[in-house]
């Protein structure tokens, strides 16, 4: 394995546990809209993106999904880690955003290198102290802004994401990830399209102005 990809990679300076990864990780690609941790499902192995975006997802009764945050190059899902080291099911869905590379991290191995390798313990509480202030954000966006503010801030960011102006995702899609009706969202999509902020057409969004 080439120990120059991604950016985890790239960043780790404890020689020995790069060899390590180099050894055990195993890369694997997915496709947008794969996905890689269902709800309700033992962990074996604890993904690490080294190209590409995951969604992560929480189910409710009715099954519907809100959105808890977004995992980016060299990151991991925190959740995923803690309920995988505990030896618990997942509590959440990770869904691959967009086409990703993924290294898989054997459990056993996980679990070892946290009283092995400082860095790796390190990257964790990084992981947790990222997500935790991802959360408390959106408690904050959720309490204090009107449902289309909070649209327009998703498809921002899904645009930052994707690093284009054109989002592919349909009307239900927003609404699932906001937690609330397609209708409501599309009548916001199209007040917005009025405003000239974007274009719509058929499971496609244009940002015009940002």
């Amino acid at each position: 394995m080439n120990l120059e990809i991604g950016v985890f990679l790239k960043n780790i300076k404890d020689s020995v546990l790069k060899q390590e990864f180099a050894d055990i990780g195993m890369l694997k690609t997915f496709k947008k809209g794969d996905i890689i941790v269902q709800d309700g499902s033992y962990i074996k192995s604890i993904p690490i993106i080294l190209k590409g975006s995951l969604r992560v997802v929480q189910e409710d009764d009715a099954g519907r999904e809100f959105l808890l945050y977004y995992l980016q190059e060299g990151e991991s899902c925190i959740m995923s880690i803690l309920g995988s080291l505990n030896h618990e099911t997942s509590k959440v869905k990770v869904i691959v955003e967009k086409d990703t590379d993924l290294m898989m991290i054997p459990l056993e191995n996980a679990a070892i290198w946290i009283k092995k390798y400082p860095a790796w313990t390190e990257y964790i509480f990084k992981l947790y102290q990222k997500r935790f202030e991802e959360l408390l954000s959106i408690v904050k966006r959720v309490s204090s802004k009107h449902l289309d503010e909070q649209l327009w801030d998703l498809l921002t960011l899904k645009a930052n994401l994707g690093n284009t102006k054109t989002i592919q995702i349909t009307h239900q899609q927003l609404a699932d990830e906001l937690g609330t009706v397609r209708v409501v969202i599309s009548r916001l999509l199209k007040e917005m399209e009025n405003k000239g902020q974007i274009a719509l057409s058929r499971n496609r969004i244009k940002i015009i102005s940002a």
